[in-house]
């Protein structure tokens, strides 16, 4: 579907939702990511190793959170911009199916290889 065809307002609707959810998790996750505490009276040894890797681990799912919220709002200024839906290597279109399924996709499929 050439990208004139889009409809801009689903895109834009689904890219507000995705956006949405990511902050509200977001919010609920970030006391994951909290110093651990080194009390060794209140945990032993491999329960603070265990914490320290889930808090390692926390740490870069928010990291890729708020990456993912960024390709988002990035996104939703294209639209606005008059620019989505164009592969930003070639300037063709990128298909409708990929930017369903990942509409925060920046280049077409043949870019994207």
């Amino acid at each position: 579907m050439p990208n004139n065809e889009l409809d801009l307002d689903y895109f834009k609707e689904k890219l507000i939702k995705l956006r949405d959810e990511l902050m509200a998790f977001e919010e609920i996750a970030s006391k994951d990511a909290d110093t651990v505490e080194l009390d060794q009276s209140r945990i032993g040894r491999l329960s603070r190793m265990d914490a320290l890797q889930a808090q390692a681990m926390s740490i870069e799912t928010n990291r890729m959170r708020s990456l993912r919220i960024e390709q988002a709002d990035s996104a939703l200024e294209r639209i606005e911009a008059g620019d989505f839906g164009l592969c930003i290597k070639c300037g063709k279109d990128i298909d409708h199916g990929r930017l369903d399924f990942n509409p925060v996709s920046l280049k077409c499929i043949k870019c994207a290889e």
